[in-house]
């Protein structure tokens, strides 16, 4: 070991500079905020953790990967009293949960962009796909979440309750605020009783401001910044950690909409903390067109960024990236059938969740039961 000591040396020199302006490799990847506004939230380059694996393993192989260890452990379950990290759902409100109707006011879009369904209507499936991912791995008491099934006895703890990150104005909070009888609050309850936990809905509700929804161009860095007061708060479940807010014990999934700078926020969250967001979810919309076009997967820092028509296109997505199983999404299939009710057949609404339905019944008959 001793004769690839200088070579371990060097690397971790190299791994400790700020800065390669010049680099195109993919080892290295850009500071967040640049992608708002470089001259004021200009961030220069950096070596990543996964760069620092990939530089050692090509260098020592095999030897690298059964030898070292490395500061991913830092974040398992060693320092928690769970096998696995527990998932909190992360969700924006329009045009994610519920349409926006696509109205706007002097111009600007009051909330969306989303004309396919009503204002205020929820989208078929929604409350039982974020349940099922907030609970899927709180039923699991082995070491590997997919060697168990769900099945119908409450999970042993509760699941955590979705955190909102709104674009919504603070300034306009008295109006637009979620309250217990609100039918959004009422339908995550509702969601929450098929598992045993009526009280499980939604959790803390983080607001923009009127900045925001006039210049519409920061409401991607309002969310981001937001989430980082989130994870302020989920420190305390894992006070032992000094490095992440909640690592070890909490780990983030966000849904969001493709209309008000959700994507930018959730591939932020991915390139700066991918130790702890798992993926991102993203509901294709558009105004006033349709078919509406839906972007190809893809992978951030190895996390995946999905983009959906229907809550049961993003359930299957779900099952083939590990989040949930094949009951899940069963269970988010028969909800979306009858939360979208009786429409006509050519109605675009079901002619995308149809074709959504048909693909996991696919899956289904090439995976019977996948955990």
């Amino acid at each position: 070991m001793t004769k690839y000591l200088p070579i371990l040396i060097i690397l971790s020199k190299v791994t400790s500079l700020q800065c390669f302006p010049h680099s195109t490799s993919p080892f290295f990847q850009r500071g967040t905020s640049s992608a708002w506004n470089k001259k004021q939230f200009a961030s220069p380059y950096r070596v990543t953790r996964q760069s620092r694996r990939c530089c050692i393993k090509a260098i020592f192989g095999s030897f690298a990967s059964s030898k070292l260890s490395f500061s991913r452990d830092r974040y398992t379950s060693k320092k928690v009293p769970l096998h696995k990290p527990i998932i909190q759902v992360i969700s924006d409100i329009d045009d994610t949960i519920k349409s926006s109707g696509g109205v706007e006011v002097g111009g600007i879009a009051l909330g969306g962009i989303d004309t396919q369904y009503e204002r205020g209507d929820f989208y078929p499936g929604v409350f039982q796909f974020m349940m099922e991912i907030s609970s899927h791995r709180l039923n699991l008491g082995d070491e590997n979440p997919q060697d168990a099934a769900f099945d119908s006895k409450p999970p042993p703890i509760p699941p955590l309750k979705v955190a909102v990150l709104t674009a919504r104005a603070e300034e306009f909070r008295a109006a637009l605020e979620l309250k217990p009888s609100s039918k959004l609050v009422v339908a995550f309850q509702k969601a929450g009783e098929t598992i045993g936990f009526p009280d499980w809905g939604i959790g803390p509700v983080l607001y923009g401001s009127v900045a925001e929804w006039v210049v519409q161009d920061r409401k991607g860095l309002r969310k981001f910044t937001n989430f980082e007061r989130l994870m302020e708060q989920g420190r305390e479940l894992n006070p032992n950690s000094k490095d992440l807010p909640g690592a070890g014990a909490l780990e983030y999934i966000y849904v969001g909409d493709t209309g008000e700078r959700d994507q930018e926020a959730g591939e932020t969250m991915l390139r700066e903390y991918p130790e702890l967001v798992r993926a991102v979810f993203l509901h294709a919309v558009a105004y006033k067109e349709w078919p509406v076009a839906t972007p190809p997967s893809k992978l951030i820092n190895g996390r995946p960024v999905v983009f959906f028509r229907t809550y049961v296109g993003a359930a299957l997505k779900a099952v083939q990236i590990g989040l949930i199983d094949t009951d899940a999404l069963d269970r988010v299939i028969a909800s979306a059938e009858s939360d979208i009710g009786h429409i006509p057949l050519t109605d675009t609404r079901w002619i995308d969740l149809n074709f959504d339905i048909k693909k996991a019944r696919q899956f289904f008959t090439i995976n019977p039961r996948l955990v």
